[in-house]
């Protein structure tokens, strides 16, 4: 893949990197998209029917298991060349910031350290009641299992439909996109919001904004350098071309 010559000179020169990541980046490791994940005995169900607090409420023991069939999922794969040059690019740059709207972890497993869970994480528990992390529970066989200190329901921790985004995530979020010099929009439909303002904040604060995407996206235009093509093969191949 050839890049402009002007787009390496600038990340070269890069001291303060940010990258907002989606669902494109986890679906090349064979992640499904939270729609996608709506097959087998689950195609009955609509995403809002398993993913919002009432649904829990009305049924929490088919919302745990939905979700204990996406963690399982989620267990079996492995980060992909995207995962791994994003960490690499972590090292490369002084200030580096990766935002993510997945929630499988895996740029964590791939070694990524300052990132910034947008949605939560779908290898954490917490506490319906109380919203704390629970690590540990006594194993009653209980679907869900309940909480160890007062005897509520566990849940994922993730954000669901009609619940807000966490407020400190979003506010590290938006300091880091709107303080670099360089943001990357990488495997994202840039259309769920807040997220999808993230790239115009960038934008609007003199970043040069870059986009990474098999497919045309509300952003696309607006971008500095739009690359078309499949995370996993172009970010690889970037870092060659900034090695050099």
């Amino acid at each position: 893949m050839t890049f402009p010559v002007e787009f390496i000179r600038q990340l070269a020169g890069a001291k303060r990197v940010t990258v907002l990541t989606g669902a494109g980046v986890s679906a090349e490791s064979g992640v499904p998209t939270f729609r996608d994940a709506q097959t087998g005995l689950w195609a009955k169900f609509k995403p809002g029917e398993l993913a919002t607090p009432q649904a829990f409420r009305r049924n929490p023991r088919l919302v745990w298991e939905w979700y204990d069939w996406r963690r399982k999922r989620v267990a079996g794969v492995q980060p992909n060349p995207a995962h791994l040059a994003l960490a690499e690019m972590e090292r490369l740059f002084p200030h580096f910031h990766l935002i993510t709207q997945n929630v499988d972890g895996l740029h964590q497993r791939a070694s990524s350290r300052n990132v910034i869970e947008l949605h939560g994480n779908l290898t954490r528990t917490k506490c319906f009641d109380e919203g704390t992390i629970i690590s540990n529970w006594p194993d009653t066989g209980e679907i869900p299992p309940k909480c160890p200190n007062c005897g509520g329901l566990l849940r994922p921790d993730v954000v669901w439909f009609n619940e807000p985004m966490p407020e400190a995530e979003m506010e590290r979020a938006i300091e880091a996109s709107t303080h670099c010099d360089i943001f990357f929009s990488i495997g994202t439909s840039a259309a769920v919001y807040p997220a999808a303002s993230l790239p115009y904040e960038a934008l609007r604060s003199g970043a040069t904004t870059v986009e990474i995407n098999p497919e045309p996206t509300p952003f696309t235009e607006d971008a500095h350098f739009a690359f078309a093509g499949a995370a996993g093969l172009v970010l690889p191949a970037l870092l060659n071309r900034i090695r050099t």
